[in-house]
């Protein structure tokens, strides 16, 4: 049949002819099959070793190398409600090709290898109900059609299978290998063949362009089928608008969620750490940051932020040498101080160890304990408002706005 079609018969294999099952095979009883044209055998209930000797894995190796179009194709009477492996191509635990009815989930498994790991594509349906079925499983690349007695039951895209076969791989008829998936039934006509819509050999009416009368007949009673289905939504999508035009008319308050709370249309409340007072309005949050006061300090301080307040305060400042000192500022003398409430006070701090040479040593503004040049005083925690942001310079860090941002009573660490 396949020479009729002008295939070239080197492009297929007979795994019944190759693997020279006769009647004397342990596990294997020779039997009628559906037809008398080919060989049909009975596989048993019984422990057995069905594969193929390496002149046979071979030469299929050949064929499937660099092969990306391929059928396999059998003709099968499986034992109702029975589980088994039809064919499997594999290398010791991974299959490359492996065809599995499953009569207990009424289901056929194709198992395969895509990148160096397994796949597996499910298709309900009952095989093994006694019955005699043909059965082609054809892949194109990484398209696949699954074809039981004629008829196209599934077609899918996969992830293209590998079929560059290693020398160690081998094939088993009837099981997955020689202690497990046993199949249990009759088997005629096994072949793989290796041409586009292979399927054509064991269904050559599938090859036509004109639809038969049973066809026609199908066609009218779908499209009978798809008029009623849209006569059915046609009817749901008038409801559903009618339903749309009422909850237009309903008003709807629009709220605004916040870091996990809810608030409602016109809430207002206070964001402390962005010191800013927040409203929302119809789903919109709209912030402004809270006014401070102008500072008009004693000659004796400065202004300064403080820990969890959001304006600055007076504070005293320190004098030494020359230098005047803000709240929390140091200055190195004979050891570190620093200028608390307008008095320097010694600071009992140790310095840590310096991972750099003595000539890359840099003292900060401020400090006693001199870092590494290049240190990320950003990274100290420098405090910087959501429209500013820290810069790292060589002896301290500051703030700058962002771009479109100015500074709020001139401290560029709050923007606008």
């Amino acid at each position: 049949t396949a020479v009729g079609f002008g295939m070239d018969p080197d492009l297929q294999i007979d795994i019944i002819t190759e693997l020279d099952l006769v009647n004397t095979t342990l596990g294997v009883a020779q039997v009628s099959g559906l037809h008398n044209a080919s060989r049909a055998f009975l596989f048993q209930d019984i422990e057995r070793e069905i594969h193929a000797a390496p002149h046979v894995s071979e030469k299929l190796i050949q064929l499937f190398r660099n092969k990306s179009e391929f059928t396999f194709l059998a003709t099968l009477q499986q034992k109702a409600s029975t589980s088994g492996v039809i064919l499997s191509i594999r290398e010791l635990e991974h299959s490359y090709f492996e065809l599995e009815s499953s009569g207990l989930r009424d289901e056929i498994r194709y198992h395969y290898r895509f990148k160096g790991k397994s796949r597996t594509e499910v298709f309900p349906y009952r095989l093994a109900d006694g019955q005699w079925h043909k059965i082609a499983v054809s892949l194109s690349a990484s398209h696949l059609l699954l074809h039981v007695d004629c008829n196209r039951i599934y077609e899918r895209i996969i992830d293209p299978p590998e079929t560059n076969l290693t020398p160690e791989s081998n094939l088993w008829l009837g099981q997955r290998n020689r202690k497990h998936g046993f199949f249990k039934g009759v088997i005629q006509d096994v072949k793989v063949i290796f041409i586009p819509n292979g399927y054509i050999t064991q269904c050559p009416n599938l090859n036509r362009t004109c639809p038969t009368c049973s066809d026609f007949l199908s066609l009218v009673q779908g499209i009978m089928d798809l008029q009623e289905l849209l006569a059915k939504m046609t009817a749901k999508l008038n409801y559903a608008e009618t339903r749309l035009s009422q909850l237009e008319d309903c008003h709807c308050e629009k709220a605004c969620q916040v870091n996990g709370l809810i608030y409602r249309d016109k809430d207002s409340w206070v964001e402390d750490d962005h010191c800013r007072n927040c409203t929302c309005k119809s789903g919109v949050v709209e912030c402004r940051r809270m006014s401070c006061p102008p500072l008009d300090c004693p000659p004796d301080a400065l202004p300064v932020h403080v820990e969890s307040q959001c304006c600055k305060i007076c504070k005293a400042k320190c004098i030494y040498g020359g230098k005047v000192l803000a709240e929390g500022q140091r200055v190195l003398t004979k050891s570190c101080r620093e200028c608390r409430n307008g008095v320097l006070v010694k600071v009992t701090e140790t310095c840590p160890p310096l991972n750099c040479s003595e000539k890359d040593h840099v003292l900060p503004e401020n400090q006693c304990c001199s870092v590494c040049r290049g240190h990320n005083f950003c990274a100290e925690g420098h405090r910087c408002g959501e429209n500013s942001e820290c810069k790292n310079w060589n002896t301290k860090a500051t703030c700058e706005c962002k771009n479109g941002y100015l500074s709020v009573q001139g401290d560029s660490a709050y923007c606008e």
